[in-house]
């Protein structure tokens, strides 16, 4: 660590200039907490993050109140944060109806939320695989005859709490079916925190193979193992520059109980910031943000890099 409390930088061969951090904090990281968190909070929570320089921060999702209530309050929270400038606001879709109430509000991105396998989507969405890929098809399609950016999360990618470890081609072919459909992203979830560097690696390739180029590729990894930053390394020597991440590590799968929380931004920040890899992100200011958001949740911050650099200051 350099004197100002900032990673050294050793850049590493075979590794992208630039990452995109695709921030999930205050969707995927909030939409779990068992006390309500209030919309000011949450739209002062995205601000904060956009003053850190986070240019992709995933809002809010346009579920029904009932399934996860969390996040009701999407219609009063999008149009507070709407306007901050030069940061992209997706927001979750799960059907159709959701789609109008996003578009109603001038949401410009949206994600739809797929599984892998037949019973997360039998857990998380009450369908089967190809059911739940039924209801999305006219779902991107509307939305991008509206000019609309599409994401696909594809989740337990690498194993699931049901069926065990995932097959490759299993995840392949429901990537491929989105990509059919239109969306635009891939990321590619390890809901439970299974994955090692050697299976990122392999579906990699194989996607690929499919035709789904690198560059339509996210990722998107628990720490359920301490494997996230290591499985992240894996994506990034294959191409891979966009990776989510969550605030101070918020966040699990209200679906899948064995998963714990998201990599942490910070750690994530930290990791590229010392390789040499740009991301625009202020890591102090990111800190500052999750120590805030750590105070308003009552409990500290999971991110091992949150409470080395808060310990540092004090």
């Amino acid at each position: 660590m350099s004197a100002d409390g900032l990673p050294m930088v050793v850049p590493a061969p075979g590794l992208p200039a630039r990452v995109r951090i695709h921030e999930v904090g205050a969707r995927d990281g909030l939409q779990n907490e068992k006390t309500a968190v209030p919309t000011a909070v949450k739209a002062e929570f995205i601000r904060r993050l956009a003053g850190a320089g986070l240019t992709t921060i995933e809002a809010t999702s346009f579920v029904h109140p009932k399934w996860v209530p969390q996040l009701a309050d999407a219609e009063e929270l999008f149009p507070q944060v709407s306007d901050l400038p030069g940061v992209a606001l997706p927001v979750l879709v799960p059907n159709r109806r959701g789609l109008d109430r996003a578009l109603a509000l001038g949401a410009g991105r949206v994600a739809v939320f797929a599984s892998a396998t037949e019973s997360f989507a039998k857990a998380n969405l009450n369908r089967t695989l190809d059911e739940s890929l039924a209801v999305f098809e006219p779902v991107v399609r509307q939305a991008k005859d509206q000019g609309v950016h599409v994401r696909g999360y594809v989740s337990m990618c690498f194993g699931d709490p049901w069926e065990g470890a995932v097959p490759a081609h299993q995840v392949a072919r429901v990537c491929t079916a989105l990509r059919d459909m239109g969306c635009d992203e891939l990321s590619l979830g390890d809901t439970i925190g299974v994955a090692t560097a050697g299976q990122v690696r392999e579906l990699l390739a194989l996607l690929n193979d499919r035709g789904v180029p690198t560059e339509m590729i996210g990722v998107h990894f628990h720490d359920t193992y301490g494997q996230a930053l290591a499985n992240t390394l894996a994506a990034l020597q294959h191409g891979v520059t966009t990776v989510d991440a969550s605030a101070g590590g918020l966040g699990g799968c209200p679906y899948a109980k064995s998963a714990t929380g998201n990599l942490a931004t910070e750690d994530l920040v930290w990791m590229l910031h010392g390789l040499g890899i740009a991301t625009g992100v202020d890591l102090g200011r990111l800190t500052a943000t999750s120590v805030w958001m750590a105070e308003q949740l009552g409990r500290p911050s999971p991110s091992r890099t949150v409470r080395a650099l808060s310990h540092k200051d004090q």
